[in-house]
């Protein structure tokens, strides 16, 4: 059942004054817009599925991004063996319309795979986005093998060089669709840390300054389409979470191309402070996107 208006704002009043001061309410918590050609979408109160294709068809169709017999790449948070409903993963349904919605623009192959942090085979199985994947036509990849990473050299302050998967080096075409939810480390996982599921060693980005890899990291490939799951949100004790009572229905989704503008968007919607998860003022100082909201079309949804 979908929220009332009167509920939404609820969700996201509770945050009190903080609100006031959220350059993204007016896109959340406000009335739907016309706006053409737009740089972000934001979309609300339907189910994944629902909030992708009103989103999608926005911005002029999954045509727009990929060409006939392209490769794609479809990069979810897989990372932990958890339920859909446990918040910590995307959501499987999303993963399987983005791969329809890919092979329709005349893709010739579809590939999924994360670099997880629990065993793999158990959280592709767990987490439903194996099965859905499979069903959608796509090729599920294992992203355990140190051979199907390739060394890339990454002019940054903290990295240098970096082990990447060959797939997200290669692909014709990548689209991020990272789950929204509280990281104890990284304070958000979202568009610009799911890109550590194509990296090999994590473990160096967390010895050696965290937010600056994941900032330095996003410019070697951004990807070409982000979808940013915020259907249910883990609010604390992330990345994985303890219980379903970490997790808030929020039923919304922003899709667009600039990581760095939609993290800023996403933090408002855990009402956190963007400008205080280091890695995104980080990659706006390094070019790889903007945090001024105000600079962008946005257009707004409601299913």
């Amino acid at each position: 059942m979908s929220l009332t208006r009167r509920e939404f704002l609820k969700l996201g009043l509770s945050a009190g004054v903080a609100l006031l001061a959220n350059p993204f309410s007016n896109l959340l918590f406000a009335e739907e817009n016309k706006v053409k050609d737009p740089d972000m979408i934001g979309v609300r109160n339907g189910t994944a599925v629902e909030m992708f294709e009103s989103g999608i068809k926005e911005f002029g169709g999954m045509s727009r991004f990929v060409k006939k017999d392209q490769t794609v790449v479809v990069k979810p948070n897989i990372g932990w063996a958890k339920t859909p409903a446990e918040g910590a993963n995307t959501q499987p349904e999303l993963v399987a319309k983005i791969i329809e919605h890919a092979y329709k623009a005349g893709a010739k192959k579809v590939y999924v795979f994360d670099n997880t942090c629990n065993g793999w085979q158990e959280c592709y199985k767990t987490s439903g986005i194996e099965k859905a994947a499979r069903e959608a036509n796509a090729t599920v990849l294992a992203a355990n093998k140190v051979e199907t990473y390739k060394k890339r050299e990454i002019k940054g302050n903290k990295l240098k060089e970096v082990m990447v998967n060959q797939l997200y080096l290669e692909a014709d075409v990548v689209i991020n669709v990272p789950v929204l939810k509280h990281h104890g480390g990284a304070t958000m996982t979202s568009a610009l840390k799911n890109l550590m599921g194509v990296v090999w060693d994590r473990r160096f980005y967390h010895r050696n300054g965290l937010h600056e890899c994941i900032a330095e990291f996003a410019g070697l490939r951004k990807p070409d389409l982000t979808i940013i799951d915020a259907y249910q949100v883990m609010t604390q004790n992330g990345p994985r979470g303890l219980s379903k009572a970490d997790v808030a229905l929020r039923r919304m989704q922003i899709i667009g191309t600039d990581m760095v503008a939609l993290d800023t968007a996403a933090a408002k919607i855990l009402e956190f402070d963007p400008l205080k998860i280091n890695h995104i003022p980080m990659a706006e100082k390094l070019g790889i996107g903007t945090m001024n909201l105000d600079k962008l079309a946005i257009k707004r949804i409601t299913v």
